[in-house]
């Protein structure tokens, strides 16, 4: 069995990056899953602008719960933002 000092070093690149997705796990993922979902609370946000200026009805209720989707999964797209100030 080898010690400690038989290994070699590890990269501090790569050390760094596992102890970082040690801290944030599946990070892509989830913001992938964020910019999607925000996308889609956008383009019905849009559609519902759209059929209102076109004279349509908009039921407000539909109206606000397209702005809640679009402010909850802005928000949680914030919140998963990468804080690390340096480069």
């Amino acid at each position: 069995m080898g010690s400690q000092s038989d290994r070699a070093p590890l990269d501090p690149e790569l050390r760094r990056r596992l102890l970082e997705e040690a801290r944030t796990p599946w990070r892509g993922l989830r913001r992938g899953l964020w910019i999607a979902l925000t996308a889609s609370a956008a383009v019905g946000l849009a559609t519902m602008a759209m059929r209102s200026a076109a004279g349509g009805e908009v039921p407000s209720t539909d109206l606000l719960i397209q702005s809640t989707a679009l402010i909850l999964c802005g928000g949680l797209l914030w919140f998963d933002r990468n804080r690390d100030t340096a480069p």
